[in-house]
């Protein structure tokens, strides 16, 4: 049973190609599973964006495009994940199953391949969010 009174988790999206960006939010729709919560969505087209929104706090998942330009989603994530303590979980958009081995390098925790499969999109997401949930009931209910 979804708690409809929960605050909104929120989602960044990173890419240099707006038409990227509108099919990860056409992907997500409002909330990308029954039992979360709604999502907002934050969609950004530069690296400094990508810097100062994560390390100004308050994102639970980062979406990254590893084919984005000047700045590619995988350098973006590998620093982020060295400079930002508890840093959010990231899904890395990668041009093919190939890049796989580069994503894991990167340290994010997902990946979904180009051509985007909405569906594909919504599961990584929700997955990643649904252990953000967890992640924080288990620390709110840790002793003192």
């Amino acid at each position: 049973m979804t708690d409809h009174t929960a605050a909104p988790m929120k989602v960044l999206i990173y890419s240099d190609d707006a038409s990227v960006r509108q099919q990860v939010v056409l992907a997500l729709g409002s909330r990308p599973a029954p039992e979360l919560p709604t999502i907002e969505v934050t969609e950004v087209a530069t690296e400094p964006i990508v810097r100062s929104t994560v390390a100004a706090g308050g994102i639970d998942v980062i979406i990254l495009d590893g084919e984005a330009v000047p700045a590619g989603g995988m350098g973006i994530c590998r620093s982020l994940k060295e400079e930002i303590y508890q840093c959010p979980p990231v899904l890395l958009l990668t041009a093919r199953r190939e890049d796989d081995w580069l994503a894991r390098w990167s340290n994010a925790e997902a990946t979904v391949q180009h051509p985007l499969d909405s569906i594909a999109v919504a599961h990584a997401v929700a997955d990643l969010l649904r252990a953000r949930v967890a992640g924080s009931a288990a620390s709110a209910s840790a002793p003192r």
